[in-house]
């Protein structure tokens, strides 16, 4: 490199440098008329520094403002929720949408962020325990020592000690025996934390593309059936001990051989799985939905639809409602909830697909014969 890092270094290499000069690169004249008048000129290296282009060491102004863009963006949050009972005898699900929690339950909070919980609650076997897990969890959450600093820590042992808390309330209530699944999304500044267990599915839309922040907790997946098989359960016919459909929910502590009071796991844990995201400028919205909806939307298909009817109106609650009619029109036949969060307050734009240009070309035999063609 042309420039020393400083005048003392320099000073001490002066001898050498007519020896290396016809080696430098072009742009380093500058250098060579800086050299010839070292002891006349005090501002030595600060010349340097202001004669030689800066492109070489400095970031493309482009990218490093896009990057300046998209870091310094603050959502502003837009929330709407749509149920229905679908093809069901029995209305299982519920749902939670609190846009302060501190503020909910009269929690202090030690900086001025807001921390905002979504949530959709998939009951089987009754709605007690989606109505409990619904009603117990937020406040679980807040209370915790460590929030909301330590929000993954804290969200894993609410879900725990809050499937803790419904077995004792079970015991002393049988008839409220029953399990659910747990989904839950807390936005706390710029942060996206979302917590499942169970097969709800929560999907964030970037700049149009689908990126799925859940994993559906199923028989059918390997890594779930390998720890099911290793604390002693099995899967038959895709139901974990023949009785689930999902391998990880809230209560269900009345189902022998699902869960352990011992303190060793059974095949059936609460504990849920955490994605975080940082949200930028090109996060537009986050669908939450129970697994009817999955059953008859892909990711990406949710996804389009909710852009194309925001683009149409831009009422969020709406845009949920209508997710849930189209669902039925599909034959979705299980309960039916859907949350979404919009992040901005202006509809998603238009996605613009770029267009590959395929060089095209033509043989010679090919215009001959177009040739004669047009002719006639």
């Amino acid at each position: 490199m042309c420039v020393q890092e400083n005048g003392e270094q320099v000073a001490q290499n002066t001898e050498t440098i007519d020896d290396r000069r016809a080696s430098w690169p072009l742009h380093c004249d500058i250098l060579h008329t800086h050299m010839d008048n070292w002891e006349k000129a005090s501002t030595f290296t600060t010349s340097i520094a202001n004669s030689l282009p800066l492109e070489s060491i400095c970031e493309n102004s482009e990218i490093a403002d896009k990057k300046q863009n998209l870091m310094s963006f603050v959502p502003v949050l837009r929330s709407g929720e749509w149920s229905d009972i679908g093809g069901r005898p029995y209305m299982e699900d519920t749902h939670v949408s609190i846009g302060d929690l501190a503020k909910k339950f009269g929690y202090n909070m030690l900086c001025e962020e807001t921390v905002s919980l979504y949530g959709v609650f998939d009951g089987h076997g009754g709605q007690s325990a989606a109505q409990f897990v619904r009603d117990h969890l937020p406040k679980v959450i807040v209370e915790d020592a460590d929030f909301p600093f330590e929000l993954k820590k804290v969200v894993t042992r609410s879900y725990l000690e809050t499937d803790a808390e419904f077995a004792k309330t079970c015991s002393i209530e049988s008839s409220l025996s029953s399990g659910t699944t747990a989904l839950t999304a807390i936005i706390f500044g710029r942060s996206l934390l979302v917590a499942n267990a169970g097969d709800c599915r929560a999907v964030l839309c970037r700049s149009g593309k689908a990126i799925e922040m859940s994993k559906d907790h199923s028989p059918f997946c390997i890594k779930e059936r390998q720890r099911i098989e290793s604390l002693g359960g099995f899967v038959d016919d895709g139901y974990l001990n023949g009785l689930l459909g999902v391998t990880r929910a809230l209560g269900n502590w009345h189902l022998e051989g699902m869960k352990e009071n011992s303190g060793r796991d059974g095949p059936l844990i609460a504990e849920p799985e955490i994605k975080m995201a940082t949200l930028t400028k090109e996060d537009e919205l986050l669908i939450i939905g129970s697994d009817g909806i999955w059953d008859v939307f892909r990711s990406q298909n949710a996804v389009d639809f909710a852009r194309r009817r925001l683009q149409e109106h831009n009422d969020v609650k709406q845009c949920c409602k209508e997710i849930v009619e189209e669902a039925i029109k599909r034959g979705a036949t299980d309960n039916l909830t859907v949350v979404i969060v919009s992040f901005h307050s202006d509809p998603p734009p238009p996605v613009v697909v770029e267009r590959l240009r395929v060089r095209r070309s033509i043989s010679a035999e090919g215009l001959q014969n177009l040739k004669c063609l047009l002719e006639g």
